[in-house]
């Protein structure tokens, strides 16, 4: 008997068993797996009775009689202790894989709207041919008061085989030397009341909140300081406070920097107390202050941004460069283009397994690719490829960083495999829904391709949740407008996204202007798009073909260009 997830890609081979009864002993006890042990009781219980072919069988009723002691007369749409707990069981489940979990060869899911666990592989490869070298090896090591258990369970035979898979999982998903990156320890909540209730709500909050915080692959989220004295101390203090009245709590929060003691960011919060407006409450709050203090430009971006190291180490001068790809980001300048450029190839030389350098030094080699202009369209196709060999590299080191999978993104998309890049955009929002820098760039991908709607809708959200959002951003919305009709609201936008370095800035303003029938500006963007950047103008049609995936979106806009007076060959 073998079990598979719901809807597997193609290719995924059906779990053994005994490898998904691993994965639960795994899950179990492990430290990081921070549920109580009701919770514990209810993932042992859906798994086996999945995992014993009576999946069909795993109700709230049952669940609530079997695992809760409830009565016979439990009615799960009067009490819904199987709901809350279920979430609750998620939420742990999510954080376990996060961070303890992060290379378990298994993931096991409870997906919402029910309560059967569904089982899934990894990698699709990782159940064929095991090394016989790695399976003599010492098995993985599992608390001794298990092994009887399991022995008992899989066989010997079974478990060897199920133990050589997560050893060979370990050992090619670790990867050393990574550089130094911010800490963020998340200090228990206080309750303030002191009451049962005050405490759950202080304690779910902050698990959903180390939950949404730890997607952000360039923070390192604690919950308990690390030993080694003050030099492992994080930098970053996390803290809150709750209070309840009777029908509504509040969440008083700050971050402090520790080196000094300033009060970096605060911010308080509040939510209903019935169950649905509990929840809902949770999961909004987590993601505002994960978007707050953890994405491009947000308080841990700008506080770091503006710390001078003198003589830094070779790892605070790694992430160092991540900083100052952002700072690039927000002029476009090709001259900063080109140092940040070399910094990140001398990062990726010293740490060849750090997958947000990677996706970086893929991003610049694809601005090389799309902002500079070149004579030569080979050495224009040459960086396109550097930037797609890059962000292999970077999803190769870590497949959910979400820089890797929007350099992947990118360069597929520029490659003419929209498809692709789109599906891959799809899947790394999800990965991390907070990381508005990323949303803008899926918004601006889904845009370009014709999907206006939902694309502008992206943009717009990435640009309300990022008060320090790229400028960037705003010559996309201009672009929306534009291509909705309204030239006015798409003047406005031009004129907000002031990048003059950028010869693409003045080409969008250029079309905006010619169709809105604004005569002098148009002309003011044709005369600095002739004397600044003549190779653009040569070959404006390709250029635009480039980046609009649809003919009559192309025709639409040379058409504006026409009208501001650039002579555009048919």
């Amino acid at each position: 008997m073998a079990i598979q997830a719901e809807t597997p890609a193609p290719g995924v081979h059906e779990l053994p068993v005994e490898a998904c009864r691993l994965q639960l002993a795994l899950i179990l006890d492990s430290i990081d797996f921070d549920a109580t042990s009701r919770e514990r009781r209810f993932l042992s219980h859906v798994v086996e009775e999945a995992l014993s072919g009576r999946g069909d069988r795993i109700k709230a009723y049952s669940i609530a009689v079997e695992v809760f002691g409830r009565g016979e007369a439990f009615d799960p749409q009067t009490d819904p202790i199987v709901r809350i707990e279920a979430g609750h069981l998620r939420r742990a489940l999510e954080r376990y894989y996060l961070t303890a979990g992060h290379t378990d060869p298994i993931l096991i899911t409870i997906p919402k709207g029910g309560y059967v666990p569904v089982f899934s592989l990894r990698s699709p490869s990782a159940l064929e041919a095991l090394p016989l070298s790695v399976v003599s090896q010492k098995p993985t090591e599992l608390p001794a008061r298990r092994m009887p258990l399991l022995l008992t369970a899989l066989g010997a035979a079974a478990l060897l085989a199920v133990a050589a898979l997560v050893l060979v999982w370990s050992w090619t998903s670790v990867r050393p030397g990574a550089p130094v990156m911010p800490r963020v320890l998340v200090e228990k909540f206080d309750d303030l009341t002191g009451t049962q209730s005050g405490s759950a709500i202080a304690i779910g909050l902050k698990q959903e909140i180390v939950v949404q915080l730890s997607k952000f692959k360039d923070i390192a989220v604690m919950e308990t300081p690390a030993n080694g004295g003050e030099a492992s101390l994080p930098r970053f203090v996390l803290s809150g406070s709750v209070n309840l009245a009777p029908d509504a709590f509040w969440l008083r929060m700050r971050l402090v920097n520790r080196a000094d003691g300033s009060v970096l960011w605060s911010e308080s919060y509040n939510g209903g107390l019935r169950v649905a407006d509990l929840v809902k409450a949770q999961g909004d709050i987590a993601s505002k202050v994960a978007t707050s203090l953890a994405q491009a430009y947000g308080v841990i971006f700008q506080a770091d941004a503006k710390l001078r190291v003198g003589n830094p180490p070779d790892d605070w001068a790694a992430y160092s460069c991540t900083l100052s790809f952002y700072e690039y980001k927000t002029t476009l300048s090709p001259e900063m283009r080109a140092s940040v450029r070399t910094c990140l190839e001398k990062t990726v030389d010293h740490f060849p397994d750090y997958a947000t350098a990677w996706g970086l030094l893929s991003l610049i080699y694809i601005d090389d690719y799309r902002y500079e202009i070149p004579a030569d369209p080979a050495s224009s196709a040459a960086a396109l490829e550097f930037g797609l060999a890059a962000a292999r590299k970077a999803v190769e080191a870590d497949p959910l960083n979400v820089r890797g999978r929007q350099a992947e993104m990118l360069g597929l998309y520029f490659s003419k495999e929209i498809d692709a890049a789109l599906s891959v955009g799809k899947q790394a929002l999800a990965i991390n829904p907070n990381d508005t820098n990323f949303m803008g760039e899926y918004g601006e991908r889904l845009a370009l391709s014709g999907n206006w709607h939902d694309g502008c809708s992206l943009l717009n959200e990435a640009r309300e949740r990022n008060p320090g959002a790229l400028r960037t951003f705003e010559a996309d919305l201009a672009l929306c407008s534009y291509f909705s009709g309204d030239y006015r609201q798409a003047a406005t936008w031009i004129n907000r996204s002031a990048v003059p370095a950028n010869p693409l800035y003045h080409l969008i303003a250029a079309a905006v202007f010619g169709e809105g029938g604004n005569k002098i500006e148009a002309e003011r963007e044709r005369d600095w798009l002739v004397q600044n950047a003549p190779n653009l103008v040569k070959t404006v049609r390709r250029q635009v073909s480039m980046r609009l995936a649809r003919s009559q979106d192309v025709e639409l806009f040379i058409g504006s260009l026409k009208k501001a007076g650039l002579d555009v060959a048919d």
